[in-house]
């Protein structure tokens, strides 16, 4: 969810979407919009990710107090950063989360159901986007707590010195098999975005189990273009007396 509205987040919800991730490192929604859009979401059958500007755990907190029941987490390099993640949605003796989850836990109605049960009701998902994470993915995958990596295919190029515009590469490509490997080995789920049907079909045929569609921005961008095309392949006339007017 890139666009910021509640409005589509509550309409792919009821879509059937599974989940649905808030994104908040590559836009400007403030608090009150990803709280406003975790509201949007928990109206739905969909489970409401947010993915973080960053590991900062005040970003995390701050997700998971307003309602998220999970978070994404980019621009992990190392074991320790996965620990260091896993700790900041645990409350202690697991991990160092401070308790205020307001929202989270029904405006306090639900203060010791929501602190009985949030350690082991929090889903962990690591973006696998740097070189560092590639040379440290065995140890990655087996910390405790992490539930999913996601691979992210351009910034990953970008930190192997590939081109992302013209993806595939082989080495993309044998990262994402060596990630699906361990996956399967370690009962992590692997990730990975597709835009179409057939690509989240490919997907599952190869193996991932944890698969997005999108993003929002994407999908209705797709949906105009071939909207636009075919109407300017049967009123071609018109097309044109639009774009001159």
């Amino acid at each position: 969810m890139g666009l910021g509205s509640p409005s589509l987040a509550e309409l792919l919800g009821e879509a059937g979407c599974h989940w649905l991730v808030v994104e908040t490192e590559h836009n400007g929604l403030d608090s009150a919009e990803i709280e406003h859009m975790l509201m949007a979401i928990g109206n739905t059958g969909a489970v409401p990710l947010v993915r973080v500007a960053s590991a900062n755990p005040v970003y995390i907190q701050r997700a998971l107090d307003m309602g998220a029941m999970g978070v994404v987490v980019p621009l992990i390099r190392t074991a320790e950063d996965a620990r260091a993640v896993v700790r900041a949605t645990r409350y202690p003796p697991q991990g160092t989360r401070g308790f205020g989850p307001l929202r989270a836990s029904r405006y306090t109605f639900d203060n010791e159901h929501y602190f009985r049960n949030a350690n082991e009701n929090t889903l962990v998902v690591l973006i696998l986007e740097t070189r560092e994470a590639v040379e440290n993915l065995e140890e990655i995958c087996a910390v405790p707590g992490v539930d999913a990596l996601y691979i992210g295919p351009f910034d990953l190029c970008l930190s192997l010195g590939l081109d992302p515009m013209r993806m595939p590469f082989p080495e993309t490509e044998a990262v994402i098999e060596r990630a699906l490997a361990l996956g399967r080995k370690s009962g992590v789920a692997i990730g990975m975005g597709g835009r179409t049907p057939e690509q989240l079909r490919q997907r599952v045929a190869r193996g991932f189990t944890f698969v997005g569609y999108g993003p929002d921005y994407a999908l209705l961008g797709d949906a105009m273009r071939a909207g636009i095309a075919a109407f300017a392949q049967q009123v071609p006339d018109a097309t044109m007396r639009s774009a001159e007017a």
